[in-house]
C-alpha cells in the first residue's frame, strides 16, 4: 500500500504531499489543475520512461517520493534488499516501510533511489509490477498479454484448476528434461562413440602396462644404480680395502685402531684417564669391522645383478613414460584416469539402452500430458463462461448495457508449460458486432470501465495491492456513475484504490478525498493538493455537481449523495 506520495516540480505541481493510505482515495480538481500529474507521478515512481517536458517550468528537476508499506518478508522487501536498499522493519509486528524516489532533470537525465540506495530504473519497474496496476485512458497495462489473461483466468478458476495446473507443469518439466536428454544423446552419438573408442583403447593400454603407484620412483632409483654399477663396485672395494686390507701391502683402518689401542693398554694402569679412551678404541674397532662386513655384503649384491636387468628397467620406465605423456604428468594421474574412465565407458556403452528407455518414458509422459491438458481445457472453458457472465453483468451496470465480455479458450498448436490452450479476453461492444481484443473493442473511457469490471470480479482470486484509475468515469453520469463509485468502493475492500475523477457520484464513495487546486497568484501556474473532510469536502462535491461550491441546492444535493454512497458502499 502506498502510504504517502510526495511530488515536487512535476507539471503544474510545485510541491505537494498526498496522504493516501488504505481504502478508496478520490482525486478531484478543476480542469487544468493537474489531476493527471498524480497518475504521471506514480508512473515515474514505478519505472515509466521519463520526459523532461514534464519538469515544471523554471525548475532544475522533478522529484517524486513514495512511502510504501509492504509485507516484511514479501517479494518487494526481498527485491529492495537485493538492490542494496534498506527496509524499515524495526516494528515487531505489521508491515515494513520502503521508501522509493525518482528524479528527472530538465535535461532528461533521471535517477532512482530504492531504500536509500541508488538503483537502476528497471528495479522500480520490477517493484511496480508487484505493487501497482494503472488503468488509464492510454495505459491498460494489466492483462494486456494473452499469458497474463490466461494467468488471471487460471486464478479465477479456483483450487481444482490450480492443483491440476501444478501437476501438469511438474510433468511437463520432466517431459522436457527427458526429451532434451534424448536429443543430446542422439545429436552427440558420433562424438560419444568416438569418446568410447578412445576410452576403451586407453583403458586397454593402461591395463597392458599395469602401473603400480610409486613404481616410477623406485625404477628411477634402480636405473641409477644399474647405470653406475662399475663405479659402485670400485668404490665399495676401495672403501673395504681402506678399512680392512686383504692384500697386506699397507696399513688399514682396523689395524691402525688396534695398534693405537694396544699402545695405550700398556700404560693405562699408570693413569685411569686413559681407560675410557682405550674402551672407545675397542668399540671403534668393532664398528669399523662391522662396516667392513657391510661393504663386503654390498659388493656381493653388485656381483649378483642379473645380466640385462638395466635394459628391462629402462624398458619398463619407457612404458610408464608413454602413459604419463598421454594421460597425466604423474603416474598417479594415469591410475586415477583409468579408474574414472571405466564407469564413463560403461555409461557410453549403454547409450542405446538409455535412448530406448527414455523414448518409452517420454511417450508415456506425453500421453499423460495430453490427458491433463484436456482436463485443463474443460476447467478453463467452464471458468471462462462464468467469468464472462460476471463481467458482462458488471458492464451492464457501468453504462455498457449492450456490451459482452468474452473469454476465448482455443487449442494451441503444441503443448506448452501452461497446457494446450491460448486464452484471450475479448469485448463485443454492442449487439451485432464481432468480439475484438480489449484494446481494440472499446474507447479509452470504456476500456477503463471494462478493466474495472474485470478487476472487481477478479479481486478475490487475483488480488493486487494498489489500483490506479484515471478517468474511469469518462462519458458517463447519473446512475451509471454511482455504480462505478460503488464498484470502486467494493474493490477498495481488498485493495488500495486511487481514482482521478471529475464526477461527484464517484468521489462520494471515497474514504479519502484529495482536491488539486490552482494557485492563480503565482508567477507560473501552480497547483496544490488539499485533503478534504467535513464542510470542505461537501463544498467540493457541490462544485463537481453544479460548478458552484456554495450553491445551497448543490450543497444539499452533495449531502444527499454522500449519504447515498454511505448506504450503498457495501459488497455487492
Amino acid at each position: 500500500m502506498i502510504e504517502e506520495l510526495s511530488i515536487r516540480d512535476l507539471g503544474v505541481i510545485g510541491e505537494a504531499v498526498l496522504p493516501l493510505g488504505p481504502g478508496f482515495t478520490a482525486v478531484t480538481g478543476e480542469t487544468g489543475a493537474g489531476k493527471t500529474m498524480v497518475v504521471s507521478a506514480l508512473g515515474l515512481l514505478f519505472g515509466e520512461r521519463s520526459d523532461s517536458g514534464a519538469v515544471r517550468s523554471g525548475a532544475a528537476q522533478a522529484w517524486i517520493e513514495g512511502r510504501i508499506l509492504v509485507p516484511r518478508d514479501g517479494v518487494v522487501a526481498e527485491r529492495v534488499r537485493e538492490a542494496g536498499g534498506d527496509v524499515d522493519d524495526q516494528v515487531a509486528e505489521g508491515p515494513a516501510e520502503v521508501i522509493l524516489s525518482r528524479s528527472v532533470s530538465a535535461e532528461g537525465r533521471g535517477r532512482a533511489v530504492v531504500g536509500g540506495r541508488s538503483a537502476p530504473i528497471s528495479v522500480l519497474s520490477e517493484l511496480g509490477d508487484a505493487l501497482v496496476v494503472v488503468h488509464g485512458q492510454s495505459d491498460q497495462l494489466r492483462l494486456k498479454s494473452q499469458s497474463a489473461q490466461r494467468s488471471a483466468l487460471d486464478s479465477y478458476g479456483g483450487r481444482e484448476l490450480a492443483d491440476l495446473l501444478a501437476e501438469y507443469r511438474t510433468l511437463f518439466s520432466s517431459w522436457q528434461g527427458h526429451t532434451a536428454e534424448i536429443e543430446a544423446l542422439v545429436s552427440e552419438r558420433s562424438a560419444r562413440l568416438r569418446e568410447a573408442e578412445q576410452l576403451r583403447a586407453a583403458i586397454d593400454e593402461i591395463a597392458a602396462v599395469a602401473p603400480v603407484a610409486g613404481e616410477d620412483t623406485e625404477l628411477a632409483d634402480l636405473a641409477g644404480r644399474l647405470t653406475n654399477l662399475e663405479d659402485l663396485r670400485l668404490a665399495a672395494a676401495e672403501a673395504k680395502e681402506s678399512i680392512s686390507s686383504e692384500s697386506g701391502e699397507g696399513p688399514d683402518t682396523i689395524g691402525l685402531i688396534d695398534s693405537a689401542r694396544r699402545s695405550l693398554e700398556r700404560v693405562a694402569h699408570h693413569d685411569q684417564a686413559l681407560a675410557p679412551i682405550v674402551s672407545a678404541l675397542a668399540e671403534a674397532s668393532f664398528l669399523v669391522s662391522d662396516l667392513s662386513t657391510q661393504l663386503a655384503s654390498y659388493a656381493a649384491t653388485l656381483e649378483t645383478d642379473e645380466v640385462g636387468e638395466l635394459d628391462r628397467v629402462q624398458e619398463r620406465r619407457a612404458d610408464l613414460g608413454a602413459l604419463t605423456r598421454k594421460y597425466g604428468p604423474e603416474l598417479g594421474d594415469v591410475i586415477a584416469f583409468a579408474a574414472e574412465a571405466e564407469p564413463r565407458l560403461l555409461e557410453l556403452d549403454s547409450d542405446s539402452d538409455r535412448i530406448d528407455e527414455l523414448t518409452a518414458l517420454v511417450d508415456d509422459e506425453f500421453t499423460e500430458l495430453g490427458r491433463l491438458a484436456e482436463r485443463l481445457t474443460v476447467l478453463r472453458r467452464s471458468a471462462g463462461e462464468a467469468l464472462s457472465e460476471q463481467v458482462t453483468r458488471e458492464l451492464a451496470a457501468l453504462a455498457m448495457p449492450n456490451a459482452r465480455f468474452v473469454v476465448e479458450v482455443l487449442p494451441r498448436e503444441e503443448l506448452a508449460s501452461s497446457g494446450g490452450d491460448t486464452v484471450q479476453f475479448l469485448l463485443r461492444p454492442h449487439e451485432g458486432s464481432e468480439p475484438r481484443p480489449l484494446n481494440k473493442g472499446a474507447s479509452g473511457g470504456e476500456l477503463s470501465r471494462v478493466m474495472l469490471a474485470i478487476e472487481v470480479v477478479l479481486a478475490a482470486a487475483d488480488p493486487v495491492p494498489t489500483f490506479v484509475f484515471d478517468e474511469v468515469d469518462s462519458g458517463v453520469g447519473g446512475a451509471s456513475a454511482i455504480e462505478i463509485g460503488r464498484r470502486l468502493a467494493a474493490l477498495a475492500a481488498t485493495s488500495q484504490v486511487i481514482v482521478v475523477t471529475h464526477l461527484a457520484q464517484v468521489a462520494a464513495f471515497a474514504t479519502n478525498h484529495l482536491r488539486i487546486e490552482k494557485d492563480l497568484d503565482a508567477p507560473v501556474t501552480a497547483s496544490n493538493i488539499v485533503p478534504l473532510s467535513g464542510e470542505e469536502r461537501l463544498a467540493e462535491m457541490a462544485r463537481l455537481l453544479s460548478g458552484l461550491p456554495d450553491s445551497e441546492s448543490g450543497l444539499a444535493h452533495a449531502a444527499e449523495l454522500l449519504e447515498t454512497a454511505r448506504a450503498l458502499a457495501v459488497p455487492h
